[in-house]
């Protein structure tokens, strides 16, 4: 540190001696350091490249950078790099390729992958190129624009149902004509009301009708190769896919479609066997309750996918669709055939949102579908409710579909339910339900939305009976005495003779083992049918 301060202190006595400095080392002084050098111009003029250079009167002496309008002298180098990245074959091998590429092209069954990767452009013959370019550039040169896209002779001509403007005055005539017909059919029948044909729908009743429901269909058909259409038992008719059927026998008929009349427990078995008799006629029906401790009709179902899976013995495995209207109980049919829950169930529609694959044995996959309402103009949005398509909660003014939904039922049946007696209108049978419940508003006034609410749900649930009979055979119901739910002799031992042909079926898949099996299945299938102790889930 001392010798540094010496050495500075030298350096300063040696400036005084020379005479000390003025402080004018860094002024600059004109002549002297006052003029820039070439590397400070280039580098102060680059900044100033954006604008223009003008004279005294404003004219632009030298334009800015890039803004110039005077066209500059230049060419493009002749040199080989430029054409580096080609390959040259001879002309031999271009005519072997392009019959090869020709031949191909041609052909049907052939696929050309990584099209953009191949000169297609040398599969053509260049004279015949150069013919068409000349052509084309031609025709549009020498051709005026009201020609270009034809003559008036060559156009085509409008698609007219009539000929003359006295052909369109009858037709119209004609149409008018039917339109008042079928206005005045419709008030002569009573389904219209002063000249209205249809009522004002909420856009709850449009439920299951979606474009995703439908695809979710569709790719359920597409990949089934049995269909299993699940109907109520209580409305088999109401609650039938026609158009979904007519699809299938057109579109894909070489699918299996089978019936299965879930909920029969909740019908007389005189009236269950009657529909299971009409509805074989068309396609294979059997009767169905979907429980998982205590079902019906199980063996029969298992015994009919066996003999599908032994049809399509050539295949590894078959699948199985279920489809139907919604809480038609189709995710608890799998649960019943797999005794187990793998799918989500519940007594309100609309439960299963997309399409689900269950396992059942190595040769059987269940489809299970979300349910879908074929559009109709037919049914009223009392029917579509009292099918159980939309919840009743989403419904407003519930208490305006109870006068139909007393109709379907009888009235000893509703006494015993809700153990009230005496009322003459819907309003008075709603007031009294309210009463008795406890269910009130404010002031003491009843509740009249909650508890039709309510009444709807016992209804769909089944725990109002009601049931629609076989209409179409009266002699296949003799063991039915009415909707009352009362069975003849020959009811009650039919539904002995199942439930023992029942058992009998699924004693036989069951299977203890001790004989021989063809296949593997059977200890899947006994696996399946055996008892278990799991609790009974609730059904859809």
């Amino acid at each position: 540190m001392g010798s540094f301060k010496k050495e500075a202190n030298r350096r300063a006595r040696k400036t005084e001696a020379a005479g000390g400095s003025d402080g004018m080392a860094n002024v600059k002084v004109k002549g002297e350091n006052f003029y820039r050098d070439a590397k400070k111009l280039k580098r102060l003029s680059m900044y100033k490249e954006g604008k223009a250079q003008r004279d005294s009167q404003g004219n632009i002496t030298k334009a800015a950078s890039y803004q110039s309008r005077e066209i500059p002298s230049a060419r493009i180098e002749p040199n080989r790099k430029w054409f580096g990245n080609t390959r040259t074959i001879s002309q031999e091998a271009l005519s072997a390729f392009q019959t090869a590429m020709k031949e191909q092209a041609k052909d049907p069954r052939s696929v050309l992958l990584r099209r953009n990767k191949l000169p297609m452009s040398l599969i053509q013959d260049p004279d015949a190129k150069a013919s068409n370019k000349e052509a084309n550039k031609i025709k549009v040169e020498t051709e005026p624009f009201a020609q270009t896209f034809g003559p008036k002779a060559q156009r085509k001509r409008p698609k007219l149902a009539v000929e003359s403007m006295a052909a369109l005055m009858d037709e119209t005539e004609k149409t008018r004509t039917s339109y008042d017909d079928k206005i005045q059919d419709a008030i002569e029948n009573g389904t219209a009301g002063d000249g209205w044909l249809q009522e004002a729908r909420e856009a709850v009743f449009s439920k299951g009708q979606s474009k995703r429901i439908w695809n979710e269909l569709y790719k359920v058909i597409d990949s089934s190769d049995v269909i299993l259409h699940v109907l109520d038992a209580r409305n088999p008719l109401g609650t039938r896919c026609r158009s979904v059927e007519q699809y299938m026998s057109k579109e894909c008929p070489h699918k299996h479609l089978v019936f299965v009349l879930n909920k029969c427990d909740l019908v007389p078995t005189g009236v269950a066997a009657a529909w299971v008799r009409h509805l074989s006629k068309e396609y294979p029906t059997l009767a169905f309750h979907a429980s998982i401790n205590n079902s019906f009709g199980k063996g029969s179902l298992i015994a009919i996918l066996q003999q599908f899976g032994s049809l399509h013995a050539d295949r590894k495995q078959i699948s199985v669709g279920l489809i139907g209207y919604p809480n038609s109980g189709k995710s608890s049919i799998i649960n019943t055939l797999r005794k187990k829950k793998v799918c989500t169930v519940a007594p309100i529609p609309g439960e299963t949102k997309v399409w689900q694959y269950v396992t059942l044995t190595k040769k059987i996959f269940l489809i299970d579908c979300p349910g879908i309402v074929p559009p109709s103009n037919n049914d009223t949005t009392t029917d579509i409710l009292l099918r159980g398509v939309v919840r009743s909660e989403k419904v407003e003014n519930p208490a305006q579909y109870i006068s139909a939904l007393l109709e379907k039922c009888k009235q000893h049946h509703v006494e015993r339910t809700y153990d009230i007696k005496g009322w003459k209108d819907t309003n008075a049978f709603l007031e009294m339900l309210a009463r008795k419940g406890g269910r009130l508003l404010k002031g003491g006034e009843p509740d009249y939305d909650g508890v039709a609410i309510m009444v709807i749900n016992d209804f769909l649930r089944g725990k109002l009976p009601w049931f629609t009979p076989c209409q179409f055979d009266s002699s296949e119901q003799d063991g039915v005495a009415g909707r009352d739910g009362k069975l003849g002799e020959r009811g009650n031992r039919k539904r002995k003779s199942d439930e023992i042909e029942d058992s009998e079926m699924a004693a036989e898949i069951e299977g203890d083992g001790d004989e021989d099996s063809e296949d593997d299945d059977e200890e899947e299938w006994a696996g399946l049918s055996g008892s278990d102790s799991e609790p009974e889930e609730e059904e859809s």
